[in-house]
């Protein structure tokens, strides 16, 4: 289904329910597409009063090595004293 912004403005619930009902829904400019609504695969992490599942969010989070902190640490440094201070190159 094409709608206009303007009539998803105003229908948006119905919009909605059209797609928790698996319609994908395209709300669009007269000259170009701007959206498509579509319902989410995606689960959600944790949703208010759900339970939390152990393992969720694994391999979401990635621990650098003591070389990678050590690299960051001189990069960051680097940055910091080897740069000027302003970018327009004034103080």
């Amino acid at each position: 289904m094409q709608v206009n912004a303007q009539y998803a403005e105003k229908h948006l619930a119905d919009l909605l329910s059209a797609v928790d009902a698996g319609q994908e829904v395209e709300i669009s400019r007269p000259d170009k597409p701007l959206v498509k609504l579509v319902v989410s695969n995606v689960p959600a992490f944790v949703t208010s009063g759900a339970e939390r599942v152990l393992g969720a969010g694994s391999g979401e989070l990635r621990i650098p090595s003591d070389e990678e902190w050590k690299a960051l640490d001189k990069e960051l440094e680097s940055a910091m004293l080897d740069s000027p201070l302003t970018t327009t190159g004034e103080i």
